[in-house]
């Protein structure tokens, strides 16, 4: 599985790993947003140190998740971003919604 969830107290991080393309994203989205519900996490930390690919989907999979949490007031993290990771999401204007913790 692409994804392996850890949940700490009010805390979910959710170490990706691989490639975040169009084709992966659903089983993350779907694994997570499984999590999200159970669980309603306060804080939503999604950990790309284990990604070595991602496009434009690793972008709206964070937007989608953030919609989730924040829809009942969580907040979503992001960390362990490599440095062409990091670059895309900052280009997104992504920190306007999620914390980047390094």
């Amino acid at each position: 599985m692409p994804v392996k969830i850890i949940r700490q107290g009010k805390r979910t991080t959710a170490e990706l790993s691989g490639d975040i393309d169009h084709h992966s994203a659903g089983t993350l989205r779907e694994a997570i947003d499984a999590d999200i519900a159970r669980n309603t996490p306060e804080t939503l930390c999604l950990d790309f140190s284990s990604v070595s690919f991602m496009d434009s989907s690793g972008v709206g999979l964070v937007m989608g998740r953030y919609k989730n949490v924040s829809a009942y007031g969580g907040k979503i993290e992001l960390q362990g971003m490599p440095g062409s990771i990091e670059k895309v999401m900052r280009l997104s204007g992504i920190e306007k919604i999620a914390k980047i913790v390094r």
